[in-house]
């Protein structure tokens, strides 16, 4: 049997994640515009307030702003995509455009994994040698700990559209999804995919695995060193520094572990259940994330209200 994506001719591919579901498409857009407007809106205010703010101009604050650009990111991604299919029906993504929809989600969340495992050792520099705190994470170290994160994730995850764009496709392109995906794109191929699926275990484990080990090893030596602190007032606020990363870390690898055992073993579940899990993984944090620190972090919160008090006091001038 010819394959499609030879050299002369690749598929269009068909996004039926919301098959099923086109009574609820006007409600679905709906809620998917309003996702979209406050992720977008409370990142971009999150990072301006960071810009404006000469007191957050630290390395915690600075990886916040990288996160807030991830959250971004995952928005753009998707949901225009998503908004197509519930407001138009027009579920086809060309063959190329899915492979580069798979990197960007892929990366994106190779990414936020990574730089919450770097908050971590921000944190832990923070509580456990604070003298040398400015002088361990100064711009350059930000940088090049930056750099190293985006090559890995990069050079990890953009084997993802090259393993699974070589595969042929002879039959069905239609992706049980709402946005293309490594192994709901692959499980249509008709050839072995064994290799993609041991590569996608293997990546799993050098950026989730290896990044919660090192969280969860690291948040061991705060709280060694926080329970060490003499003052009740002194543990608690250390505490608390550390509550809006702990908070979003719990989110992101509950619903990733979530997400990825349904992708592999989930076949036989619910399709609706299946696309809802997935969508809201990539999506929620974006608007999580702000919210979080926005309510744990009484900078954050300042900002928030010196910069509407001055939007109100332009207004009313």
């Amino acid at each position: 049997m010819q394959s499609f994506n030879t050299s002369l001719s690749t598929p269009d591919f068909y996004l039926n994640g919301f098959i099923g579901l086109e009574v609820y498409f006007l409600w679905l857009s709906i809620a998917y515009i309003v996702i979209f407007s406050f992720a977008i809106a409370g990142n971009i205010t999150l990072i301006c307030i960071i810009k404006l703010e000469q007191n957050l101009h630290t390395p915690m604050y600075i990886f916040l702003c990288v996160l807030a650009v991830i959250d971004i990111g995952g928005c753009v991604s998707t949901i225009p995509k998503i908004l197509q299919i519930t407001l138009f029906n027009v579920r086809a993504i060309s063959f190329h455009v899915c492979f580069l929809q798979m990197f960007s989600v892929l990366f994106l969340s190779a990414m936020e994994s990574g730089v919450l495992a770097v908050m971590a050792y921000d944190r832990y520099v923070a509580i456990c040698n604070p003298l040398r705190y400015t002088s361990i994470l100064t711009p350059a170290s930000i940088t090049k700990i930056l750099l190293v994160v985006f090559l890995r994730c990069i050079v990890l995850t953009g084997m993802f559209p090259v393993l699974a764009s070589r595969l042929p496709y002879c039959s069905s392109t239609d992706v049980p999804q709402c946005y293309c995906d490594h192994i709901p794109v692959a499980r249509l191929s008709c050839a072995d995919i064994t290799l993609n699926n041991i590569y996608g275990l293997c990546v799993a484990f050098l950026v989730v695995g290896m990044d919660l080990m090192y969280i969860s090893f690291t948040y061991i030596m705060i709280i060694r060193a926080v329970l060490k602190l003499a003052s009740k007032t002194a543990r608690v606020k250390a505490f608390s520094t550390c509550g809006p990363h702990f908070t979003v870390i719990l989110y992101i690898y509950t619903s990733s572990l979530l997400t990825y055992l349904i992708n592999r073993f989930g076949q036989n579940q619910s399709q609706q259940l299946v696309v809802i899990t997935t969508t809201f993984y990539i999506i929620l944090p974006s608007i999580l994330n702000p919210v979080i620190y926005a309510a744990r972090n009484k900078e954050i919160r300042e900002g928030y209200i010196k910069l509407f008090l001055k939007k109100t006091t332009h207004s009313i001038k």
